[in-house]
């Protein structure tokens, strides 16, 4: 049993790290590791290497090994892993590639674990990592503790099969499982995976960075001038440009907010796979001077400088785990307008009725729903600030990493019997 001079020594496997983000997975590993050891747990981070980064470092005191991967998609036809063969050839370097990284990173932590400190338990986090999770956890005979983020099922509704087999032999193999939300908790067991290793700890916001106390007037006022907004009222997108994020839907109701509101403007941010049709949605729609689309990747402070400036924050998924841009808007005292069918962490989020709301549900599949929710709050300048208020105390209460590190480490800990 550790005592409280001795923390809990976790091996912390997750595809992205600082500087490499891929996706909300990056964000939450960064946001969440320096908040574990002020709990007790002192992590050491595998995590991929873009190819230019040093193999040993750290990141805000968290030691950090990134290995470095050879090309290896030549033996693929030697392994030939399940569907993988009949993937496109960068889907199949990618796969290899994930292997290679989980053997590497299972290969350190186990020499350490051997030869130095024993590590106390493993965490890894979706199948870009459980394979590294199983070897350790077979080597050291430390816990395994399985992060779903989300699954394969859901976010591509069937997919590959062997990534299912992965995730599933984790769900087995895990001494305990976390996941983002109580729908995503469902989800896992309509798969069969076993209830009672599932616990729910839902992801969180830095609520000083996302406040608009950073925000006056006269920083806003400028920006919006800035980016083709003004005075008019702005909703505000950020994400994936893919089926999965309703951006097309989001778009489509636009003609339907502009007979309401007839000066809105939509901001739009993000890339992906549907950059074209958005395009060309916007272009049929006649939205040209109503749509400002950027398809690129921003940084996290001009991404905050969105936040403060728009009126409502709209994010219509079909499918969302969990769904931390909706949290950061919460954050920063916005109304959100949130997909809230199917596996959806949105709804657990967003109170929608009474004196505690902070937005609206729609059905992300149906755009004259959700022009009708937006076009509500674009109306009511009451109703906007009373949700943004709640949403903002809601955060305060229930979503800060301080809040969400306290309850990861205390699975964490209670897998090695620690107190």
């Amino acid at each position: 049993m550790n005592s409280p001079a001795q923390p809990l020594k976790l091996s912390y496997i997750v595809d992205e790290y600082p500087p490499f983000f891929r996706g909300g997975l990056g964000t939450y590993a960064m946001e969440i590791t320096p908040r574990l050891v002020k709990e007790a747990v002192d992590p050491v981070v595998c995590s991929r290497n873009t190819g230019t980064d040093p193999e040993n470092g750290d990141y805000r005191n968290i030691p950090v090994y990134r290995p470095k991967l050879m090309k290896i998609h030549t033996l693929l036809s030697l392994y030939s892993p399940g569907d993988v063969i009949q993937w496109a050839p960068p889907d199949q370097n990618f796969f290899m590639e994930t292997l290679l990284f989980c053997q590497m990173a299972a290969q350190r932590v186990i020499r350490d674990g051997q030869n130095k400190s024993r590590f106390n338990a493993v965490a890894v986090h979706d199948w870009l990592t459980a394979p590294a999770g199983f070897l350790i956890q077979e080597n050291l005979n430390i816990p395994l503790v399985m992060h779903f983020h989300s699954t394969e099922q859901g976010r591509t509704i069937g997919g590959s099969q062997i990534i299912r087999d992965v995730e599933r032999e984790a769900a087995e193999r895990a001494d305990a499982i976390i996941t983002v939300s109580y729908a995503m908790r469902d989800e896992l067991i309509s798969f069969g995976y076993p209830a009672e290793k599932i616990n729910v700890v839902y992801n969180g916001v830095d609520t000083t960075k996302y406040s608009m106390e950073r925000y006056p007037d006269h920083i806003l006022t400028p920006f919006r001038e800035k980016i083709g907004v003004g005075s008019r009222p702005m909703i505000f997108f950020v994400g994936r440009l893919t089926w999965v994020k309703g951006t097309v839907e989001l778009v489509q109701a636009m003609p339907e907010i502009l007979r309401q509101i007839p000066d809105a403007m939509l901001v739009l941010i993000g890339v992906g796979e549907l950059e074209a049709s958005i395009r060309t949605y916007i272009a049929d729609l006649h939205l040209t001077d109503h749509v400002i689309f950027i398809p690129e990747l921003v940084s996290e402070d001009e991404r905050l400088l969105y936040y403060a400036a728009c009126d409502v924050a709209v994010f219509p998924s079909k499918y969302e785990p969990f769904g931390i841009v909706c949290t950061e808007a919460m954050s920063m005292g916005k109304p959100v307008v949130v997909g809230a069918t199917g596996t959806n962490g949105f709804r657990e989020q967003i109170i929608t009725a009474g004196s505690e709301q902070c937005g609206f549900h729609v059905n992300p599949w149906d755009p004259s729903d959700i022009a009708t929710y937006v076009s509500i709050l674009l109306q009511d300048e009451d109703l906007r600030t009373l949700c943004g208020k709640n949403g903002r105390k809601r955060v305060l209460e229930h979503f800060t990493w301080e809040h969400i590190a306290k309850q990861t480490a205390a699975i964490y800990k209670s897998m090695c019997n620690a107190d």
